[in-house]
């Protein structure tokens, strides 16, 4: 059975059955909505219950598309895109559950929500790079009308900033996989990852393009500058599926594309993206120190997680020791997969908190602990998950990551200040937000109901599992990471 083409287009097909409908009702739309992202949910446990193999994609599902060109519908999974494949149905299926509330042309939100499903499970599943790339691109449609339909004050503004800068920050992109197929005669991923496509001067400047792409969809500093304003905007869902799943398309495509598919000018080049990653960790930090809207607070720490991801790659791609490679890739995948979790989670909190206050700025509240314990102790597990602590899910990534910085690059280290940063702006957050002396304006603030509850649930498990017992995810993602650092 392909499971993995039934996992893709089931979002997309129960939309199209959604609009087809006579009666497209709220409550049927939101009906659809959670049915469709539960059984793909379902379908990619089953996808994991299949199993990967070292050194080799799995599950691969091929059919002819345009063979003059060789281009073709080919999808599969490895180490890297199995646990992002998970993390994505998921928060789809969180996300749905979230969405129930919204009452504002419901079938439509819907229907866009389910082909951005469809956009990004197969952005992470596709070996075709033609096919790649028209998951990529389809996947902006879908945030940008999210944002401009369902988001706050200045949506317009905001959406139209998020699909130019992505839509112009992937043409270069589209020049690398045309250099690519010009390198080998085939669009197969499987071909291009091997890493002897193209080398030189037209592999440096293959590189480049990617980078530029990928950069600004992580996004790294200095092109980070539409993130903030999107998730400021776009409506909690949309804000935990862009941090959640969109950004990882820049790091996994980094990963996949640059560090795979051009291996020799990454390395020639590791020590300016380490840079990169470095500042960005940095940036993002201190900018989201500077405030005062817990939204705006959380955007930036995105900035500043995934720049651990970029120093994790570049470490990997400068080291000499397999080993270290290995650790370096191993954390920068973990990492991504704890910031869906953590970011999803503090974002789904965030976005409760403005419902009943109409308000994400810190100063606006004061002693909300006692009045909405169950916000405010999964507001305050997420804020320690995020700033690392140990036990939590970003410590065992976090550490992998420096643990080969410290052996591959030690300069890289001054981005452990960043930690401190994070932790100053969390502790400045919780105790604005939920210590010290009530404000009576909130005085009747309900806490979390049942719905909101297994929303948030989830992804607080998974962020303990995670940082007691990584060791389940890590032997998946290290299925395939031992190969990468050889």
């Amino acid at each position: 059975m392909p499971l993995l083409t039934i996992a893709t287009f089931l979002p997309i097909l129960a939309g199209l059955a959604l609009m087809a409908l006579p009666d497209r009702s709220t409550k049927k739309a939101h009906t659809v909505s959670i049915a469709a992202t539960g059984a793909v949910f379902l379908i990619t446990l089953g996808i994991w219950a299949r199993g990967i193999v070292a050194g080799d994609f799995a599950q691969v599902e091929e059919i002819a598309w345009i063979p003059a060109i060789g281009a073709a519908y080919r999808l599969g999974v490895d180490g890297l895109s199995l646990p992002l494949v998970l993390l994505t149905s998921l928060l789809f299926l969180l996300s749905a559950l979230y969405s129930a509330r919204i009452g504002e042309r419901a079938a439509s939100y819907v229907v866009l929500m389910l082909m951005l499903e469809t956009a990004s499970l197969g952005t992470f599943m596709a070996l075709d790079g033609l096919l790649f790339y028209v998951f990529f691109e389809v996947s902006l449609v879908g945030m940008y009308f999210m944002i401009a339909g369902w988001g706050y004050e200045e949506r317009q503004r905001a959406a139209l900033m998020f699909f130019l800068y992505t839509l112009v920050g992937s043409l270069p992109l589209l020049l690398a996989i045309i250099g690519l197929y010009l390198g080998s005669g085939t669009f197969d991923m499987r071909v291009w990852v091997e890493g002897t496509t193209l080398g030189g001067l037209p592999a440096m400047l293959a590189l480049i393009a990617m980078l530029v792409t990928f950069a600004v969809k992580i996004p790294a500093f200095p092109v980070h500058t539409w993130l903030p304003a999107a998730h400021v905007q776009a409506p909690t869902a949309g804000s935990v599926i862009l941090a959640g799943v969109m950004l990882k398309f820049g790091t996994y495509g980094l990963m996949r594309f640059a560090y795979q598919m051009t291996p020799e000018a990454f390395a020639q080049a590791g020590q300016v993206i380490l840079a990169f990653g470095v500042v960005s960790a940095l940036y993002g930090a201190f900018a989201a120190l500077a405030q005062s809207d817990l939204k705006k607070m959380i955007a930036y720490t995105s900035v500043n997680h995934m720049g651990y991801v970029v120093m994790g790659v570049a470490i990997a791609a400068l080291a000499t020791e397999p080993r270290i490679r290995t650790i370096a890739l191993d954390g920068a995948t973990l990492q991504m997969v704890s910031h869906g979790l953590v970011t999803g989670a503090l974002f789904f909190l965030v976005g409760m908190l403005q419902d009943r206050a109409h308000t994400r700025g810190i100063g606006d509240f004061g002693g909300l602990l006692g009045r909405v314990p169950w916000l405010g102790w999964a507001f305050i597990l997420s804020a320690f998950a995020s700033l690392g602590l140990p036990g939590l899910a970003h410590f065992p990534a976090e550490f992998q990551i420096f643990l080969a910085t410290l052996n591959g690059m030690p300069w890289g280290l001054i981005a452990i200040l960043a930690i401190v940063v994070t932790a100053a702006l969390y502790l400045r957050a919780i105790a604005g937000v939920f210590l010290g002396e009530m404000n009576d304006k909130w005085a009747d603030m309900p806490d979390l109901d049942r719905r909101e509850k297994l929303v948030v649930l989830p992804l607080l498990v998974l962020t303990v599992l995670i940082g007691v017992a990584p060791g389940w995810l890590i032997d998946m993602i290290h299925t395939t990471m031992t190969g990468l650092g050889n």
